[in-house]
C-alpha cells in the first residue's frame, strides 16, 4: 500500500526530530484497513509519538469520526497537534493515557502503541466498547514465556489473533466480546 500524504508528513516530522519508534508501514497498513471498516464511532491511540500511527488511522476514518491520541511527552504532543491542526475531529491529549482517555471512552478501535500500555491489559480493555478492537504491536513472534501475548490471546473477554507484520515482528488484534 502506498502511504497517504498525511503519513508522509508525519514520517518527515519523525525523521526531523530523530524519533525512531514510529509505526512500521506494515502496521500502518493494518491500522488503515481497520480504521476504514464500517461503523467506527470513536477511535483512539495510546502513544502518539510523532503521529505516524495516528496519520495511518485518521487518513482512513470518515471525517466525522472523532479520533483521540494520548501522548505523555509535551514536545511530541505539540508536534502532533500541529500536524493535525486543520482537523477538528483529531484530539491530541497531553498526559498519561490512564488519566486522559477514560473520559473519552468507549472506543471502537484502539491502537495500543505507547509506553507500557500493552502490559496493562485490564485498563486497556476497559476503554473498549463491546465489539471494539485493540491493536497491540511491537511483539516478538515465538517468544516464550510472554505475559503480554498470553493476556491478549487468552483473556476470555477477548477474541484475538496474532498476525506477523514482518518476519521479526507481530501484532495482536483483539475484539472485546
Amino acid at each position: 500500500m502506498q502511504s497517504p500524504p498525511l503519513v508522509l508528513r508525519a514520517q518527515a516530522l519523525a525523521a526531523e526530530s530523530g524519533f525512531d519508534r514510529s509505526s512500521a508501514p506494515e502496521v500502518g497498513a493494518l491500522l488503515h484497513a481497520l480504521a476504514a471498516s464500517r461503523g467506527r464511532l470513536r477511535v483512539a491511540e495510546i502513544g502518539a509519538g510523532c503521529g505516524v500511527g495516528s496519520a495511518w488511522i485518521v487518513s482512513a476514518l470518515p471525517p466525522e469520526v472523532p479520533f483521540y491520541t494520548a501522548e505523555l511527552d509535551p514536545g511530541r504532543a505539540a508536534m502532533v497537534r500541529e500536524l493535525f491542526a486543520g482537523d477538528g475531529n483529531v484530539h491530541v491529549l497531553e498526559g498519561d493515557w490512564r488519566e486522559t482517555l477514560p473520559r473519552e471512552a468507549p472506543f471502537d478501535l484502539l491502537f495500543v502503541d505507547g509506553g507500557k500500555a500493552k502490559w496493562d491489559g485490564d485498563a486497556v480493555v476497559a476503554l473498549l466498547a463491546p465489539g471494539g478492537m485493540a491493536v497491540i504491536d511491537d511483539l516478538t513472534p515465538g517468544r516464550e514465556p510472554d505475559p503480554v501475548r498470553d493476556f491478549w490471546l487468552r483473556d476470555p473477554r477477548l477474541a484475538a489473533v496474532e498476525l506477523l507484520t514482518s518476519p521479526d515482528h507481530a501484532a495482536i488484534v483483539a475484539t472485546r466480546r
